[in-house]
């Protein structure tokens, strides 16, 4: 099939110069969630229908399976179906959806297709107890006959509650022939693309309709209200799928997935936690309030606590991370590794049993197994122009207040005592210490305050 985007509206109500269809709704453009869901579709041709922002909407979301085709002006939906008529195929149905309408279901679209056939029209309708705005659904006899839009509908016709979506499928052949007969004579002097229902009854062609499982699959976003209103209702989605699988969620209207969230068996996870790209949650996986987790895989039966914020990281299994704890991208923990309050951690790896508790700064490391990071230790890693690598060998012992100036090794199972800056290689099994000699001057005393 042939499948039509039509995403060329400057959303003058969003007061914002981003496209309408670039806004963001679970973390990635308005826009984005129709392709994909016209992806499970399988089309032959895929054709996005662009204007305001420029080049901003292509630019973004370039791909091999997407055409863009530029509609200006933007004289109305059929308007913007006619631009991509020399790339739909005749000889299969084309269906059109809209940029700014992002919850629709690839299943209620198949149910759609399905009705439609091969070489009928079929309209995607639901009832609404506030219709206003919408086009009617004008039936006779229960058949559709057209469609009227609400600046062009009397008295009568406005009290019609089942309304066009917008959403259709035609017959390709039928559909151009239509499209060239659309005339812009009505009170906004564009040209509907809803037109061509009457057409199709005129020549006989049967006009089927189908609904949605929901009416949220059909709503649209023209402002920051309703943006805020879709999002929640994708969440709570979301967090009844959850729920389903059987995880465990302190309350399913305060969790964000803006992206993909794998879960396993008993995981379970407290409130205002927000997931970003795809992160996996093994078995036995707890997650405190409050946390932020990117694209990172956490592993069976560990624990993140409060605050903490994980991207682009691995968490071995039994490991306890947190509270206010930061994995920033590359890190990797083995098994059992203990990661305390206000302890940062970048690209560098950790083998089992290690610990780093308290108000730390790991970067750009290589640290064994049953290593002990005291507070305060800090990899110094940057020379202002380069990063350097620390190694720290297995059953190391790095005393608090610690600095090891990079590119240094820690021998296995050597000592660091506290106060130390190690800017040699600490040899294996020996205790390395750096201070300066501790002096007591008697009789000394503070300086006091002059008076003013």
């Amino acid at each position: 099939m042939n499948v039509v985007i039509l995403a060329a509206g400057m959303g003058k109500r969003m007061q914002s110069d981003l496209p309408k269809v670039l806004h963001p709704l679970a973390g990635k453009p308005l826009l984005s969630h129709v392709i994909d869901t016209a992806r499970h579709l399988a089309p032959s041709a895929c054709c996005v229908v662009y204007g305001h922002g420029g080049d901003a909407v292509p630019s973004r979301l370039a791909a091999d399976d997407l055409q863009f085709v530029l509609q200006q002006p933007q004289l109305g939906t059929g308007h913007a179906v006619m631009q991509v008529v020399p790339h739909l195929h005749d000889d299969q149905p084309t269906l059109v959806l809209y940029g700014d309408v992002p919850l629709t279901s690839a299943s209620t679209l198949q149910t759609l297709i399905s009705r439609a056939g091969k070489e009928k029209l079929a309209v995607l309708t639901v009832e609404l107890d506030d219709p206003a705005g919408y086009g009617r659904i004008i039936r006779e006899a229960g058949r559709i006959v057209r469609i009227v839009e609400q600046k062009d509908a009397n008295d009568t016709e406005r009290a019609v509650r089942e309304v066009n979506t917008g959403i259709l499928v035609a017959p390709t052949r039928a559909l151009k022939s239509w499209l060239s007969k659309l005339s812009n004579k009505n009170a906004q002097g564009e040209y509907y693309l809803t037109d061509i229902i009457a057409q199709a009854v005129s020549e006989n062609i049967p006009v089927e309709s189908a609904q949605p499982a929901f009416v949220w699959e059909t709503l649209g976003v023209n402002s920051k209200v309703q943006l805020a209103e879709l999002e929640r209702i994708h969440q709570r989605n979301v967090a009844h799928q959850l729920l389903e699988q059987g995880v465990t969620l302190a309350d399913p209207a305060r969790i964000d997935v803006r992206g993909e969230l794998v879960c396993g068996r008993d995981v379970s996870i407290d409130v205002g936690c927000v997931f970003e790209g795809r992160v996996e949650l093994a078995d036995g996986v707890s997650i405190g309030a409050h946390c932020v987790i990117s694209d990172t895989r956490i592993g069976k039966g560990s624990a993140i606590r409060a605050f903490s914020h994980i991207d682009q990281a691995v968490v071995g299994e039994a490991s306890q991370i947190g509270p206010y704890a930061r994995l920033r991208p590359g890190t990797e923990l083995g098994a059992d590794v203990h990661v305390g309050n206000f302890v940062e951690i970048k690209n560098s790896q950790f083998g089992a049993h290690s610990k780093a508790n308290h108000l730390a700064y790991v970067g750009d490391a290589t640290v064994g197994s049953r290593v002990n990071i005291g507070a305060g230790t800090i990899t110094c890693n940057y020379d202002g122009a380069n990063k350097h690598r620390t190694i720290i060998e297995d059953d190391a012992f790095i005393g608090s207040d610690t600095q090891l100036v990079a590119p240094v090794t820690v021998g296995r199972g050597a000592t660091l005592g506290a106060g130390t800056t190690l800017t040699k290689d600490a040899p294996a099994d020996s205790l390395t210490v750096s201070r300066a000699k501790q002096t007591s001057i008697s009789g000394w005393q503070r300086p006091v305050k002059q008076k003013k």
